[in-house]
């Protein structure tokens, strides 16, 4: 799409985005896959920016592709629960050392397999009270691969991540034609099941899986919300099993949240920023008439705001508006947005996206993006 670049007083607003630092060279490794057979690879030598890892090249999509859309019902989910698994993956293999690779280990057949397996069986025509008392908790394993560089220029695999993503609600239909029932699930009894499913899952492993018998894993605890929420859910909690080991010796909290402005738990959790978006949106709907009301997303570590989403739908009815409004966001981001985390705001119509603003954490300058 072609981009327009806008001027506002004396402050030049330059397109830019995650644009990947020039590169002067590629390296050329040799990788084994999954079946012992060697293949060179190609290594970028460059990252997008220090939170981010090199991925080998030509990229090779997951062994069970596609599995996680068919098991995790809401899209925010299957996108926070791969990045977020990436994101606690740097605690144990640091992006300065470690290539990222889909997982390479774990076909279609075995994720389902575990999914079945590792859940409680509910005979077709049970009755509505053994479904309430046996959900199915697991909908989802992911798995993340980790390499390293040798000195002769192989690549091998170093470290695994598997995210196991459990439900918070039990979605389930009797035989009698009734609609959809929902069954609440505490995260008390969603981690009782998750330590027995994650150590079953590592002992599968390391009596079948002759190359990973050394090869350490991280295991994440991802709590899905429930199917209709504009907002995913998040990591609660990991453990590493070291190589050669298959005890899972307990847990770390991870204290994450993603958090639906403006909402009651908003509201209840984190009232100032609360006011700010609702702020933000006032401003907004006293001076633009076509407003319809806004959507905002914070992402939260240890309760600190790490990235602040906002998506504002108007009806435009020109380009010089859409042009105008994105001026007029801009001063806003500016004078009532602190610096100190991400901020996004996409500006959308009812046929697309119409601009894009957005600065990272520590920065003064606002990028914006107008598409066409």
């Amino acid at each position: 799409m072609k981009k327009w670049m806008l001027s506002i007083s004396v402050v030049a607003l330059f397109l830019s985005g995650c644009v990947q630092q020039k590169s002067s060279s590629e390296e050329e490794v040799v990788q084994e896959d999954a079946s012992s057979q060697e293949e060179t690879s190609i290594v970028p030598s460059n990252r997008l920016s220090g939170e981010n890892y090199r991925m080998i090249l030509p990229y090779q999509p997951s062994e069970a592709r596609g599995v996680i859309t068919n098991q995790v019902a809401n899209r925010v989910d299957i996108d926070e629960m791969e990045e977020g698994l990436r994101r606690l993956s740097m605690d144990s293999y640091s992006p300065e050392d470690y290539y990222f690779q889909e997982g390479q280990y774990f076909d279609s057949n075995r994720v389902y397999n575990w999914i079945d397996e590792l859940n409680p069986e509910v005979n077709l025509g049970s009755d509505e009270e053994t479904f309430r008392e046996n959900p199915r908790y697991l909908s989802h394993v992911l798995e993340q691969n980790y390499l390293t560089q040798t000195e002769d220029g192989n690549v091998n695999l170093e470290g695994i991540s598997i995210g196991l993503a459990m439900k918070s609600v039990y979605q389930f239909q009797t035989d009698t034609g009734e609609p959809y029932q929902y069954e609440d699930i505490s995260e008390s009894a969603m981690m009782e099941q998750a330590t027995e499913i994650a150590q079953d899952i590592v002992n599968d492993i390391r009596e079948n899986d002759e190359e990973l018998s050394d090869v350490p894993i991280m295991i994440g605890i991802y709590r899905e919300e429930e199917q209709a929420s504009p907002v995913p859910g998040n990591f609660v909690a990991k453990t590493n099993v070291d190589g050669g080991s298959s005890s899972i010796d307990g847990w770390e909290d991870v204290e994450e949240e993603n958090i639906l402005f403006p909402s009651d738990e908003g509201q209840e959790k984190y009232y100032d920023d609360q006011e700010l978006v609702t702020s933000f949106g006032n401003e907004i709907r006293d001076f633009f008439p076509n407003y319809v009301g806004m959507v905002g997303e914070g992402f939260y570590i240890d309760e600190e705001l790490q990235k602040l989403r906002i998506d504002v739908p108007i009806e435009f009815y020109g380009k010089g508006e859409v042009i105008g409004f994105t001026q007029y966001v801009y001063g806003l981001i500016e004078d009532m947005f602190p610096n100190y985390y991400d901020i996004e705001v996409n500006i959308t119509s009812s046929q697309k996206t119409e601009s894009l603003l957005y600065r990272n954490a520590g920065e003064d300058e606002i990028q914006v993006h107008i598409y066409d």
